[in-house]
C-alpha cells in the first residue's frame, strides 16, 4: 500500500513518482524480494502459530525491545547529525530511551541498493495496459488467490460483515502486493526507512516521519525493530502497508492483542479496515466496461482524478455495458492496451477510486478489480 498520507514487493522495482501510500507496489516497476523467514524468540508472552511462507517476528513483553544498548550512535550513520536530531526526538516527544535507540540504529546498515533505487529516474509502463494486467491476472495467480480465500474463509467473511468489503477486494490486494505471503520483501524495513530517509532528500521527511512511525509500532506491537523485512521503500506484511497507514488501518483482527501485518488474519481486517475508512460502499460496484458510440471518447481527460456523471458521459455516447449505475461520481477509465494504440475503455465508480487510495494508479485499481473478479468466480 503506498501515497504520502494514503497508506502496500513484486516482480520488478517499486517507482513512487506516482505517490507513497498503504502500499508499495505501482504498476511501472516493482521489487523483486525473497521473503525470507524471521526466527521468532518468545518472551513473556504467547507465541503466534506460523503461517505458511510468512517470516515471523521477534516479540518481547517489556517496553524496551530487545537487548540494545549503546552510549553513543555507531554503525554506518556515525554522528550523522540528522539520524541524531532525529533519535533527539524520538527521546524528548516519544519517550524512547537514548541509549536504546543508539544500540538499535548503530545496527542499522546503510543500504547503498536503495539509495540507488531512488536515483533512478521513473521508465512510466512502456508496455500498456495488457501487459501489465498479464503480469497479475493470470492462471496461476487466480488459482493460488483461490487457494487463499478457501483458507481464509471464515476470517474473510467475517471482515466483509464487518467493514463491508467483500473478501475478494481483500484477496485481490494481497495477491498484486505480495502473491498472498510469497513474496514480502528482502530488505529489513529499518535499513530501508532510515537509508531513503537520510538518501532520498525529495521525500526525506516523509521517510523520517515513516520511520518514527515504525519505531512506534515496533514498541507497541513489541517486535525487535531489526527484524521484520519488507520493501526497500519500506511496506510491510501481506497488504504492504507504510508505517503511517499501520498506525491508522492496522487491527488486532485474530484477537490476540497483537496488530501483525506479516499474519494474515490481521492483514485480512487491516485492508478491510483501510478500505472502509477510505469510504468504500457497501454493496457498490467497482468498474464496468463502457459502450462508446461517439469519437467524443478518444480526446476526454481521463482517470480517477477527472470526475463526471453517467448522464455527463451518455450524452457524450459513453454508457456503461451493464450494472447498475450511479448517481454520484464516475470516472472514465481510457486504458491504453498498446503504447498509443487502442484505449480499452471502462466506467469506475466510487469504489474504484477507494481502491486508487491504496495505489494511486488506474492500472493498479484496475488489476485489483479484474484479479478479485476473476478469484471469485474460481472460488464460486
Amino acid at each position: 500500500m503506498y501515497s504520502p498520507r494514503s497508506s502496500l514487493a513484486l516482480s520488478a522495482i517499486v517507482v513512487l513518482g506516482l505517490s507513497l501510500g498503504a502500499c508499495s507496489s505501482t504498476p511501472e516497476k516493482q521489487e523483486s524480494a525473497d521473503g525470507s523467514a524471521q526466527q521468532v524468540v518468545q518472551q513473556q508472552m504467547p507465541q503466534k502459530k506460523a503461517q505458511p511462507d510468512a517470516p515471523q517476528v521477534i516479540r518481547y513483553g517489556g517496553k524496551s525491545v530487545g537487548n540494545y544498548s549503546a552510549a553513543s550512535l555507531g554503525g554506518d550513520f556515525a554522528g550523522d547529525p540528522r539520524l541524531l536530531a532525529f533519535i533527539d526526538g524520538l527521546v524528548s516527544r516519544q519517550g524512547f530511551d537514548r541509549n536504546y535507540l543508539y544500540g538499535v540504529f548503530s545496527q542499522v546498515r546503510n543500504r547503498d541498493d536503495v539509495a540507488a533505487l531512488w536515483s533512478k529516474p521513473s521508465a512510466g509502463s512502456p508496455q500498456g495496459w495488457n501487459a501489465y494486467r498479464s503480469r497479475f491476472v493470470n492462471a496461476a495467480n487466480i488459482q493460488r488467490g483461490a487457494q487463499f480465500w478457501q483458507q481464509y474463509a471464515g476470517h474473510l467473511q467475517r471482515a466483509e460483515q464487518k467493514y463491508g468489503v467483500p473478501a475478494e477486494y481483500i484477496v485481490g490486494i494481497m495477491g498484486v502486493e505480495t502473491r498472498w505471503g510469497r513474496i514480502f520483501g528482502k530488505h529489513r524495513v529499518i535499513d530501508a526507512l532510515t537509508t531513503s530517509a537520510l538518501t532520498n532528500q525529495r521525500r526525506s521527511q516523509f521517510f523520517f516521519d515513516e520511520l518514527k512511525n515504525y519505531m512506534l509500532m515496533t514498541r507497541s506491537e513489541r517486535m525487535d525493530p531489526l527484524a521484520p523485512k519488507g520493501s526497500f521503500a519500506g511496506a510491510m506484511g501481506y497488504g504492504q502497508f507504510m508505517p503511517s497507514s499501520f498506525h491508522d488501518f492496522a487491527v488486532d483482527f485474530d484477537g490476540d492483542g497483537v496488530r501483525d501485518l506479516w499474519n494474515p488474519v490481521d492483514a485480512i481486517g487491516s485492508i478491510a479496515n483501510y478500505f472502509a475508512k477510505h469510504g468504500w460502499q457497501r454493496g457498490g460496484e467497482v468498474a464496468v466496461p463502457a459502450e462508446v458510440t461517439s469519437a467524443a471518447y478518444a480526446s476526454m481527460p481521463d482517470g480517477y482524478k477527472v470526475k463526471y456523471n453517467l448522464g455527463t458521459l451518455a450524452s457524450k455516447g459513453i454508457t456503461p455495458r451493464y450494472g447498475r449505475g450511479s448517481g454520484g461520481q464516475v470516472y472514465l477509465l481510457a486504458l491504453s492496451t498498446v503504447p498509443g494504440g487502442y484505449k480499452e475503455p471502462w466506467i469506475g465508480y466510487k469504489n474504484f477510486y477507494v481502491i486508487t487510495r491504496y495505489n494511486h494508479s488506474n492500472y493498479y485499481a484496475m488489476t485489483v478489480h479484474l484479479l478479485a473478479e476473476s478469484v471469485r468466480a474460481k472460488v464460486k
